[in-house]
């Protein structure tokens, strides 16, 4: 299983060393990673496998979105099988 990870905000020093610090701890892994920085705004998608978490997705779901609220980012956590029913529509 899958997720896609969305951060988004102003940037600044050590965004990606700190998402993945993240979700390290949680048990997700890192598949594939883009990121731009488009004059002073970072954006940043992440395919992430979440098959280790150790805890319920909701639950990491609320985590990276109250660490992004934390540090001044917005991140959004989606499943992969919701992301692709999206794109389907």
């Amino acid at each position: 299983m899958k997720a896609v990870i969305t951060v988004t905000g102003k940037d600044t020093l050590g965004i990606i060393a700190d998402v993945s610090a993240i979700c390290s701890k949680f048990g997700a892994n890192i598949v594939d990673i883009s990121q731009s920085v488009m004059r002073d705004y970072f954006a940043m998608i992440m395919l992430v496998d979440i098959t280790s978490l150790n805890m319920p997705f909701t639950e990491f779901v609320d985590k990276m979105k109250e660490h992004g609220t934390a540090k001044g980012l917005v991140i959004q956590t989606m499943h992969e099988d919701i992301f692709n029913s999206m794109h389907r529509i």
